[in-house]
């Protein structure tokens, strides 16, 4: 039987509390939470291209190029390793506890059905931020083999994550999106399709650069792997849109989120 909008229950019904409360609306701490690794990236691309030009363009076979690959931008060097690490540190937190928050709100919003799908999507975000946790810390140079497996499962699980996480809303939705739900999974596909088609740009221009070793070529796969990077990025930014209406309530038993 399908819910309407109006019978839709919020995760949890909030009752006044004694004591030390803190309410928070969870878009502030998403914004936030996704603010913190993007201004670190676009740091360490621009610090980067002011002070170590030459050595973060740099190819195997010295063709002229323009931009640095993300990995040179944010692991070779001192200050820019210390800025995109502790962004990411600061930001993993907010990171599991919103995985947690969405497997609630899969349960009150998606068909019965469907809650073993919407499980696998909490748990690939899960592994997501452990693969990028794992990358960000363990840089090319200190193990290439770890670093490696690290960048491929967070790809993997990134891709995954948001493309079932679209059709989970379009498919097996229950309860009616209201405005706000609705603009955010016309934002997520919209984001899907501009990273996917960035990924597969990417794919196509490092090839091209290992194979002819033409100028600018490794710049191009440079700027498409930005974008499926920020993409990844304004794609976990829906979240404010998703609980736009409700807060986390810390208080001494803990957390919860509230209407």
């Amino acid at each position: 039987m399908e819910m309407s909008r109006s019978d839709y229950l919020p995760l949890h019904h909030h009752h006044p509390k004694k004591g030390f409360v803190v309410k928070v609306p969870i878009a502030k701490v998403a914004w936030i939470t996704c603010l913190m690794p993007f201004t670190a990236f676009i740091f360490c691309i621009i610090w980067s291209l002011m002070y170590n030009f030459e050595d973060s363009t740099f190819t195997h076979c010295k063709v002229q190029n323009f931009l640095p690959s993300i990995s040179a931008a944010i692991g070779n060097y001192k200050t820019q390793r210390f800025v995109w690490g502790t962004a990411i540190a600061m930001h993993s937190g907010p990171r599991f506890m919103f995985a947690a928050v969405y497997r609630q709100y899969y349960r009150d919003v998606l068909n019965i059905k469907a809650q073993k799908l919407a499980l696998t999507a909490c748990v690939l975000s899960v592994i997501e931020n452990i693969a990028l946790i794992g990358l960000t810390f363990i840089t090319s140079a200190y193990n290439y083999a770890i670093h490696e497996k690290c960048f491929m499962t967070f790809m993997v699980t990134s891709e995954l994550y948001m493309a079932i996480t679209c059709y989970l809303l379009t498919r097996e939705r229950r309860i009616p999106a209201d405005n706000m739900e609705s603009r955010s999974l016309r934002y997520k596909y919209q984001l899907l399709a501009i990273n996917m088609t960035s990924f597969a740009a990417a794919g196509y221009f490092f090839i091209r650069h290992n194979r002819h070793c033409e100028p600018y070529v490794y710049s191009a796969f440079a700027f498409f792997e930005y974008i499926v990077v920020v993409t990844n990025m304004a794609f976990h930014t829906t979240v404010c849109l998703d609980f736009h209406a409700r807060s986390l309530l810390i208080d001494s038993n803990g957390l919860e989120v509230v209407s």
